[in-house]
């Protein structure tokens, strides 16, 4: 009788051992697959502002590359009648009283230029910022949060006399460069916008930082080609804006007006190195979590093994 009683304790031993081993993978596996999601996460917040630009570079560069297909289909006829009414719109906006607040006056703003029928009108090169951004029609929020937009009340890019184009692009998005480096940009420095297959190019004149209400600096001048570039200052914060002014210069010599961009992305190889390092990083935390795992199993079961030659 006695032996059979210690039998059964044997046996409740072993149970109550097998329900603890069960708890305790239980447990590893929960704590294992904790810190795992943990790790995806915190890489998925650490890489999706690099994923997120590196896309919205691409979408960007699809578009110019579809408005240059389109644009090599255009007839120098239809260019020089597309450039004519951009000219007069110019010429009706600078012909109003504080044109900035009264632009609806002129009533076909978004068929000038529009040429795809998404609205985008060319595109700005910054070469000192290594920056390629369409422009389209309006600054809503749809088209800041992608690419530049157009102030509708100031001339439409195409250059020329009493013309002052004014271009905006949101600074310090996660999902987007944009205009981020353009407090980067120096007096002397320059840019160029590209409508249809005809390029301007403006040298960089005057920066100033201003007040949201102080337009004062983005009013047309009498027989001056002014292009200034905006958005908003300091960085996150956006108590102001910044003002980038060019005047008109001659292109570059050898320069032609119609350029072709390439429908890729260069790639920092300095920008790869988390696209890597990172990946590796989790693999190799999780082989430490698994093998400390494994490791101390295996001394349960030599503990197990030694306790029973006992």
């Amino acid at each position: 009788m006695k032996e059979l009683n210690n039998q059964t304790e044997v046996k409740k031993e072993e149970n109550s051992d097998k329900k603890k081993k069960t708890s305790d993978k239980k447990k590893d596996r929960l704590i294992t697959g904790f810190l795992v999601l943990l790790i995806i996460l915190g890489l998925g917040i650490f890489l999706y502002p690099k994923i997120s630009d590196y896309w919205n570079t691409m979408v960007q560069m699809r578009a110019i590359n579809t408005y240059q297909e389109k644009v090599s289909k255009l007839e120098d006829s239809e260019i020089e009648s597309l450039l004519k009414q951009a000219r007069e719109y110019n010429e009706k906006l600078y012909g109003l009283e504080n044109p900035l607040r009264n632009y609806e006056k002129i009533k076909n703003y978004y068929e000038v230029l529009d040429i795809t029928g998404t609205g985008i009108m060319g595109y700005v090169n910054i070469p000192a910022i290594d920056v390629e951004l369409p422009v389209y029609h309006g600054t809503n929020s749809e088209v800041l949060n992608v690419a530049i937009g157009h102030l509708q009340g100031s001339s439409l890019p195409v250059g020329g006399e009493n013309t002052h184009t004014v271009l905006s692009a949101h600074r310090g998005l996660p999902s987007a460069k944009l205009f981020s480096d353009l407090d980067e940009l120096r007096e002397g420095d320059t840019f160029t916008i590209t409508i249809l297959n005809y390029t301007v190019t403006y040298e960089v004149d005057e920066i100033n930082i201003v007040l949201p209400s102080d337009v004062e600096k983005l009013k047309i001048s009498e027989g001056k080609d002014y292009a200034t570039l905006l958005t908003c200052t300091p960085y996150g914060v956006n108590t102001h804006r910044l003002f980038v002014r060019g005047h008109r210069v001659e292109n570059a010599k050898g320069e032609k007006n119609v350029k072709v961009t390439a429908d890729a992305v260069l790639i920092d190889k300095n920008s790869v190195i988390p696209f890597i390092a990172l990946p590796l990083f989790i693999l190799l935390v999780v082989y430490w979590i698994l093998e400390s795992k494994r490791e101390k199993e295996r001394k349960q079961r030599r503990r197990i093994i030694d306790e029973g030659k006992k």
